[in-house]
C-alpha cells in the first residue's frame, strides 16, 4: 500500500473549504445587492439642508449625505420630467426616442402614445439577472397601458402614468381618475408621498430575501403645492390646464406648501432607512437620491418663491445651470466613503451601466448606452473619463465640457461660461474664447445630428 500524504490532503481539503466559503460568500453577496432610487420631482438644487437651505428640515436626507457622498455637480438629462425618466430607464439620451422627448409628453396630444415597447429598460435587465423589480410613484413615459412601467420590465407599479396629479384625490390634469395598480385602475385614499413611501416598504418587506430593484418615484414637489395638510383640490370631469397650481391663498409666497412637502419626502426616506435596517439590509443595499429636474423659482409671472436653485442661474424648462443641476447622494454603508463630496460630472443616464455594473447584469450586445458606469468613483473616487454631455429643449441648447459651458438661445449671441468659478453664470467669457466657442459649437451640433437622427 502506497503512503498516504496527509500533508497534501489536508491543503487540498483547506483549498476545498477556502472555495467553499468564497463561494458562499460571495453568493451570499449577491443575493443581498439591492438598488434603491429615489427621485423626487422637481426639488432643487437648494432645497435640501445638506445643499444649505435654511427653510426646509431634512434631516433623513442630510443623514444619507453625512453616510454616503454628496454630489456638486450630478445634473439631470432634461430640465423637464419625461426626458429624464425615459433616459434614466434607457441609459441614452433620450432625444433618440423623438422629438416629443425633449420636454414633458402632453396628457392630450400624447395620451395614447408613449415610450416605445421595444426600448430596454434597466428593470428588464435587473429582472433578467434575478431581480424582483418594483416601482411606486410617478412614471410620465406613458398615460396608460401599454406603455405603463408593468410593460417595461417591473414586476409591480402603483402610482401615476401622467405628469401631475392632486397629491389627496389622484385626478390628472385632464380631470382623469390616475392611479394604477399595474395595468388596472385602481383608486387609493392617502396622500401621495404616504401611499408611494408604504408601497415600497412593503416591496422592501416582501422581497428581503432576494435582490430587489426598487424605484420610488415622487410626484412632490411638483404642483398641485399641496402639502398633506393642504385640502384636495381637483375632481373628475373637470379640466385644470388652467388651474393646475392647487390652492394657492399667497400666490408671492408659494414656499410653505413646498416646505410641507419637502418635509413630508424627508419622513418618508427615513422611514424607508429605518426598514431597511429593521431587516437588516443597510449594508447590502445601495441608496440614491435625487431630482427629474431643477426646482420652480417663479411661475408664469403669477407664483412666486416657490422652490430654491441656490446660486444656479434659472429654473426648470431652462438649459441654465438652475434647469438641470440637481441634488444627487448615494448612500452604501461599508462601500461609500461616508461624508464624501464628489464635483465629478454625472448624469441621469449613468444609472442604466452603474446598475447593470452592480448587478452584474448582461447588457445586449446591440443596445446603445450613452451614460457611463460611476460605480468605481461611488466605491473608489475613481477619476470618470473625459466626455462632453449636452442638452437640448426647443431652440435652447448646450454643451458642457470639463468647466466650460457654451449655452445657444434661439438667434441669440452664444454664452460661454467657466463653471469652475461662475457657478451662477454670470460672466459671458465667448467674445475672449472665440476658438473655443467655435470648437464646442461644432462639436454640439455633430452631437445633437447623431441623436435626433429620429426625428420626424
Amino acid at each position: 500500500m502506497s503512503k498516504i500524504n496527509y500533508q497534501f490532503l489536508k491543503q487540498i481539503s483547506l483549498f476545498l473549504l477556502f472555495l467553499a466559503l468564497f463561494g458562499c460568500a460571495k453568493s451570499d453577496i449577491t443575493q443581498k445587492l439591492n438598488i434603491i432610487f429615489i427621485m423626487i420631482d422637481d426639488l432643487g438644487y437648494g432645497d435640501l439642508g445638506c445643499y444649505g437651505s435654511k427653510i426646509n428640515n431634512t434631516p433623513n436626507i442630510d443623514a444619507l449625505s453625512s453616510q454616503g457622498i454628496l454630489f456638486t455637480d450630478y445634473h439631470s438629462n432634461g430640465p423637464m420630467c419625461t426626458p429624464t425618466r425615459a433616459s434614466l430607464m434607457t441609459g441614452m439620451y433620450q432625444y433618440r426616442f423623438g422629438k416629443k422627448f425633449e420636454a414633458a409628453i402632453d396628457g392630450k396630444k400624447d395620451y395614447d402614445t408613449g415610450m416605445p415597447s421595444e426600448a430596454l429598460t434597466i428593470a428588464e435587465v435587473l429582472k433578467k439577472a434575478g431581480y424582483a423589480t418594483g416601482m411606486y410613484g410617478k412614471w410620465h413615459l406613458g398615460y396608460h397601458p401599454p406603455y405603463l412601467p408593468s410593460n417595461q420590465g417591473f414586476d409591480e407599479f402603483i402610482g401615476l402614468g401622467s405628469g401631475d396629479g392632486d397629491h389627496h384625490t389622484h385626478i390628472d390634469r385632464s380631470g382623469r381618475k390616475d392611479w394604477w395598480y399595474n395595468n388596472e385602475l385602481k383608486m387609493e385614499i392617502g396622500y401621495s408621498t404616504d401611499l408611494i413611501t408604504d408601497h415600497s416598504i412593503n416591496f422592501i418587506k416582501t422581497h428581503k430575501s432576494e435582490p430587489f430593484f426598487l424605484y420610488v418615484s415622487h410626484l412632490s414637489i411638483h404642483f398641485p403645492w399641496q402639502g398633506p395638510d393642504d385640502p384636495p383640490h381637483r375632481m373628475e370631469g373637470n379640466d385644470y390646464a388652467n388651474d393646475k397650481w392647487g390652492i394657492i391663498h399667497d400666490k408671492s409666497n408659494v414656499s410653505p406648501h413646498v416646505k410641507a412637502m419637502v418635509e413630508s419626502i424627508d419622513k418618508g426616506v427615513g422611514k424607508i432607512i429605518n426598514t431597511l435596517s429593521d431587516l437588516d439590509l443597510v449594508e447590502n443595499t445601495l441608496v440614491i437620491f435625487t431630482s427629474d429636474n431643477g426646482g420652480y423659482t417663479h411661475y408664469a409671472n403669477s407664483f412666486f418663491n416657490i422652490s430654491s436653485n441656490g446660486a444656479l442661474r434659472g429654473q426648470k424648462t431652462e438649459i441654465w445651470e438652475g434647469g438641470h443641476r440637481v441634488p444627487f447622494i448615494a448612500c452604501w454603508p461599508g462601500k461609500i466613503q461616508p461624508g464624501s463630496i464628489s464635483n465629478e460630472v454625472v448624469l441621469s443616464m449613468d444609472m442604466f451601466p452603474t446598475f447593470t455594473e452592480l448587478a452584474k447584469a448582461e447588457i445586449p450586445k446591440n443596445h446603445h448606452l450613452d451614460g457611463i458606469s460611476i460605480l468605481s468613483l461611488l466605491l473608489n473616487k475613481n477619476v470618470l473619463p473625459k466626455r462632453s454631455v449636452c442638452w437640448k429643449t426647443g431652440d435652447e441648447r448646450a454643451i458642457r465640457k470639463g468647466k466650460w459651458k457654451l449655452c445657444m438661445i434661439g438667434e441669440s449671441e452664444p454664452q460661454l461660461f467657466d463653471l469652475s468659478n461662475d457657478i451662477g453664470e454670470k460672466i459671458n467669457l465667448a467674445k475672449v474664447n472665440g476658438d473655443l466657442v467655435n470648437q464646442l459649437t461644432a462639436e454640439y451640433f455633430e452631437w445633437e445630428k447623431d441623436v435626433t437622427a429620429n426625428y420626424k
